[in-house]
């Protein structure tokens, strides 16, 4: 029998289960940061995060690395440095380059999230093997492949 070619079939495609699977680990982080008085969100946490492995970035390359667009990666380091997590420094070499650091407050609330982190990571992975979780990531890596492809060629 013939398959309808206009019919999509949303239980074998993989982009539903990604959305839902996406959405679904948005939402359990959100929720271990809340019960655990972390008053952040993921895209905060990001930032600490990368701070945290090298800080002193540049705004431009935070952009890039958390994929927002300088408005919006702006607003979110104004609501992280009226919490006093970072400060931004003007370059010396150039003035239209902002660096970011992590204070003080920063680098303590980075080690209070790491635990939830860890926990949140170990429920996402609990019952996966070694292989498949390799396997996964090598998937997640074609399809980001495929669509960074197709998003150059447009």
């Amino acid at each position: 029998m013939l398959k309808d070619e206009n019919i999509i079939d949303f239980e074998s495609a993989l982009a539903p289960w990604l959305g839902k699977t996406v959405k679904s680990v948005d939402y359990f982080l959100q929720e271990s940061l809340n019960e655990n008085n972390l008053n952040l969100t993921k895209e905060q946490v990001i930032v600490l995060k990368r701070l945290h492995d090298h800080d002193g970035m540049n705004q431009n390359e935070l952009a890039f690395i958390t994929l927002r667009n300088k408005s919006s990666l702006t607003r979110l380091l104004s609501n992280m440095e009226k919490k006093g997590y970072i400060i931004r420094n003007q370059s010396t070499v150039d003035k239209r380059i902002k660096h970011v650091y992590l204070t003080q407050s920063g680098k303590d609330i980075f080690l209070k999230i790491r635990p939830v982190l860890k926990n949140v990571m170990m429920t996402i992975e609990r019952g996966i093997s070694d292989q498949e979780k390799k396997q996964m990531i090598n998937t997640l890596k074609k399809i980001q492949h495929n669509l960074n492809t197709k998003i150059e060629s447009i």
